[in-house]
C-alpha cells in the first residue's frame, strides 16, 4: 500500500497558483467549528467523564435545535435554492420536502427512493426529484442527527464550496438537541461485499462500536491524482475537522465535459477543485489527500440512506455512488432478514389473510406473504418464485423467465392490499386504472424470492397512485407507478 503523507487539517493550505478567499473563509469556519468544543447543546463534559458522556450521547437520537439555513446554487443545475433544516420528532428520520411545488412533496431519505444519476445521489418520488443530497446527508451523519425535515425551494441542494461545511456550520449554529429515544444501529456481523469491474465496497465486522471507513483511491493510469489511502473513525469532532472540509473534485476534461453538456456553468475552478497536470487550477488543496477524504464524505452520506447509523468497518476501493447504493441495498436486506421483519411492524398478513382481501386465487394469486404494512402509506410483500409456476411451461421453457406482466401483476396486488388495509377502504376492491413508467431491470427466474415494495404517492377519495418496486437479492428487478380506483365489491368489473 502507498503511504500517504498527512498534513495538519487545520493549518493553511499549501500554496498553489491561487488560493481563493472562499477557501480561506471555509477553512477558517472548519477551524472555528473544531475549536468550539462539543457539538451538542449541553456543555462539554469533564475529561474524567468524557468517554462515559460520549457513550451516553451515542445511545440517544438527536435533532437540530432550530432552523439551520443554507442558501446557494446547486452543483449541477445551478438553480438558486434555500435549504432549511428543521427539527423533527424522535423516530421521524430524515425527510426532504420540496416546498416550491403547487403541493409540497416529502421524500424520505431512504435507499428505496434513490434513482440512478451520474456522479451524485438523487431521490425521486413520482415525478419529483431532489438532486445531490449526499453532502447534506453526510453532515447529518457526521453530527449524529437522526431526525430532521429538510425543506427546499428548488430541485437540488446548495453546493457551497463542494464540501459538507455549509451544512455543518448551519446546524452547529442552530444547535443539536438530544431526544428521549434510543438510536437503532445496524451492527455488521458478517462480511458483505459488492463489486463492479475493478471497484469494490465491503461492510465488515469491527471490534469497536463505531463506524470506521477505509478508502483506497487509486487510478492506476492517472498521474494527476496519485494513489491515496485514508482511514477514518466517525465521531463528530473528527468529522468536522478531518472530513467535512474536503471538497468534490474532477479532472479538467471531466469538468469540461459537464460544461459542454450545459451543466455547472455557474462554477469556475476557483469555486470547486478542478485538477490538471499541475494540481488544482486557481485553487489549493485543503489536505494533501483531499480527494480521498471527499470520497469518504460521500460514503458516509450514501450509507446514511439505510435510515440508521452503522457499527462496523466500510472498506472501499474506487467505489462511487452507484456501488455505495448497492451496498446499502444489501445492508437493508440483511437488516430485514435478521429482524425477521417482526420487531417494528404494524401488521402482517399470511396467505389466508391475503385471500380475505384479494379476490385472486391460484394460479393468479401473486403475493405469498405481506411482512410489513403501515396504514395506507407503505407495504412490503414476498413472492417466492418456483419452477411449479404454470407460466413456466410455455414462457421460455428451456430457460424459464418470469413474464414481466406477472411481475407487474404482483406489484399491483400488493398495492391493492395496501390501499384496502385502511378502514374507509375495507370491503372495497382496488381496480387498476393505468400503468406508468414500467421498467423491467433484470430477469426473475425459478428459485428467486421477490421482495416487493409499494409506497403511496397520493391518495385522494377513491383514487390513488402507488410507486412499486420488485427486488431480488437487493437488486432492482422491476418498477412501476400504478393508478387505482377503489370500488365496492358489487361494482367490480373485468
Amino acid at each position: 500500500m502507498t503511504e500517504v503523507l498527512e498534513t495538519n487539517p487545520l493549518s493553511p493550505p499549501r500554496a498553489s497558483s491561487a488560493a481563493t478567499g472562499r477557501d480561506d473563509r471555509a477553512h477558517d469556519a472548519a477551524k472555528k467549528s473544531a475549536e468550539d468544543g462539543s457539538v451538542t447543546t449541553p456543555a462539554a463534559p469533564s475529561p474524567i467523564g468524557a468517554a462515559e458522556a460520549m457513550e451516553e450521547e451515542a445511545l440517544h437520537q438527536h435533532t437540530v435545535g432550530g432552523p439551520a439555513v443554507v442558501t446557494g446554487r446547486g452543483l449541477f443545475h445551478g438553480d438558486m435554492v434555500t435549504c432549511t433544516i428543521l427539527p423533527a420528532p424522535a423516530d421521524h428520520g430524515i425527510v426532504f420536502e420540496r416546498i416550491d411545488l403547487p403541493e409540497p412533496v416529502q421524500i424520505p431519505a431512504t435507499i428505496g427512493n434513490v434513482t440512478p444519476r451520474s456522479r451524485r445521489t438523487t431521490l425521486k418520488l413520482g415525478d419529483v426529484t431532489i438532486e445531490t443530497v449526499e453532502h447534506c446527508l453526510s453532515a447529518l451523519a457526521g453530527l449524529a442527527i437522526d431526525n430532521a425535515i429538510i425543506q427546499l425551494t428548488g430541485p437540488e441542494l446548495p453546493c457551497g464550496d463542494g464540501s459538507a461545511l455549509p451544512y455543518i456550520n448551519a446546524m452547529r449554529t442552530a444547535g443539536i438537541v438530544r431526544q428521549d429515544a434510543q438510536r437503532r444501529y445496524c451492527q455488521i456481523t458478517e462480511p458483505i461485499t459488492v463489486e463492479e469491474g475493478d471497484a469494490l465496497i465491503a461492510a465488515l465486522p469491527a471490534e469497536r462500536d463505531d463506524l470506521q471507513v477505509l478508502y483506497d483511491l487509486n487510478y492506476p493510469n492517472e498521474s494527476r491524482i496519485p494513489r491515496q489511502l485514508h482511514a477514518f473513525h466517525l465521531n463528530a469532532e473528527a468529522y468536522v475537522r478531518d472530513i467535512a472540509p474536503a471538497r468534490t473534485f474532477s479532472l479538467k476534461e471531466e469538468a469540461q465535459a459537464l460544461w459542454d453538456r450545459g451543466m455547472c456553468h455557474h462554477l469556475t475552478p476557483r469555486d470547486v477543485l478542478v485538477i490538471d497536470e499541475n494540481g488544482p487550477i486557481d485553487n489549493a488543496f485543503r489536505f494533501e489527500n483531499e480527494p480521498v477524504r471527499h470520497k469518504i464524505l460521500d460514503v458516509i452520506g450514501d450509507i446514511y440512506l439505510l435510515g440508521r447509523p452503522i457499527h462496523g468497518r466500510i472498506v472501499a476501493y474506487r467505489s462511487g455512488h452507484s456501488l455505495n447504493h448497492q451496498l446499502v441495498y444489501r445492508l437493508l436486506e440483511k437488516l430485514r432478514a435478521e429482524q425477521g421483519l417482526q420487531t417494528h411492524l404494524q401488521r402482517q398478513m399470511d396467505a389466508r389473510s391475503i385471500m380475505k382481501v384479494l379476490r385472486h386465487r391460484y394460479p393468479m394469486l401473486m403475493i405469498d406473504r405481506v411482512v410489513e404494512i403501515h396504514g395506507d402509506q407503505r407495504a412490503i410483500g414476498i413472492k417466492n418464485v418456483t419452477i411449479n409456476e404454470p407460466y413456466f411451461q410455455g414462457h421460455y421453457p428451456g430457460t424459464p423467465i418470469m413474464p414481466g406482466v406477472m411481475i407487474v401483476e404482483a406489484m399491483a396486488q400488493l398495492s391493492g392490499l395496501l390501499l384496502s388495509s385502511v378502514l374507509e377502504h375495507r370491503g372495497k376492491i382496488a381496480v387498476l386504472l393505468s400503468l406508468d413508467k414500467v421498467k423491467l431491470r433484470r430477469p426473475v427466474v425459478p428459485g428467486d424470492q421477490m421482495v416487493i415494495e409499494a409506497e403511496t404517492i397520493r391518495a385522494q377519495g377513491r383514487t390513488a397512485n402507488v410507486k412499486c418496486k420488485a427486488l431480488v437479492g437487493g437488486q432492482l428487478a422491476a418498477e412501476a407507478q400504478i393508478k387505482f380506483v377503489m370500488v365496492d365489491a358489487e361494482d367490480e368489473t373485468d
